[in-house]
């Protein structure tokens, strides 16, 4: 979560069950919550959700293939990734 410059920000209406909203805030509320609070629990999840979606479609893409080529595929990205880091300098 980021703390975002108003002109960076969307306002949302959403429609939840009233049973939900009263534990979420109290949920929020028992942990000390604060002013923005719900905005940014709200925040968190839609990114996980997000996140977990992703994931879910990105094995599906995979799901016939044999252990050791995504495996491969794995270590292969992995290396690329590697080699465009720069090197840290010893200090």
């Amino acid at each position: 979560m980021t703390d975002m410059n108003p002109a960076d920000q969307t306002r949302w209406s959403v429609v939840i069950p009233r049973d939900l909203d009263k534990d979420l805030r109290v949920y929020l509320a028992e942990n000390g919550a604060k002013k923005g609070n719900l905005s940014k629990y709200i925040e968190e999840a839609v990114r996980w959700r997000l996140f977990s979606q992703t994931v879910t479609e990105a094995r599906k893409g995979f799901e016939d293939m044999e252990p050791e080529a995504a495996q491969a595929l794995i270590d292969e990205a992995v290396m690329a990734v590697r080699s465009a880091q720069p090197t840290p300098q010893p200090r």
